[in-house]
């Protein structure tokens, strides 16, 4: 069995991070999907809470997101002060980035407040024929 060395999984981890760690996608493994309710952030204008449910959907091509890294920079959020849709952007940014998909879809759900729930989708595919850095 391969070993890899990840600076979470596996050790005691107290903060929150930005950085996604990654492994080579499995053999025969077409989708990966994380889902959670546990996302929070602020509203940039009145600093009021957000809790959102966040679920991340990518068609991987070399490399699969580490879940304890994701995690920890989903965690990484509860301090920031971002629209929902700017975090569903950013999440699908940076997870493009760091295992460059086929393609990434994150849909963040806000839970109610004032009377409306908001959905905020965002998608990264690949162009077509265009080749990975890994």
């Amino acid at each position: 069995m391969t070993t890899y060395e990840f600076k979470a999984l596996g050790k005691p981890v107290t903060q929150p991070t930005k950085e996604l760690e990654t492994f080579p996608k499995p053999e025969h493994v077409t989708l990966v999907k994380f889902t959670t309710d546990e996302v929070t952030s602020f509203c940039p204008v009145t600093g009021q809470p957000d809790f959102n449910t966040v679920e991340i959907e990518f068609r991987p091509d070399k490399l699969c997101v580490e879940s304890k890294s994701l995690k920890l920079y989903l965690w990484s959020f509860r301090d920031e002060h971002i629209f929902g849709e700017g975090l569903a952007h950013t999440i699908a940014a940076d997870i493009y980035k760091a295992v460059q998909p086929f393609y990434v879809k994150v849909t963040l759900i806000q839970s109610i407040r004032g009377g409306l729930q908001l959905t905020a989708v965002a998608e990264i595919h690949r162009p077509e024929g265009e080749a990975t850095n890994g």
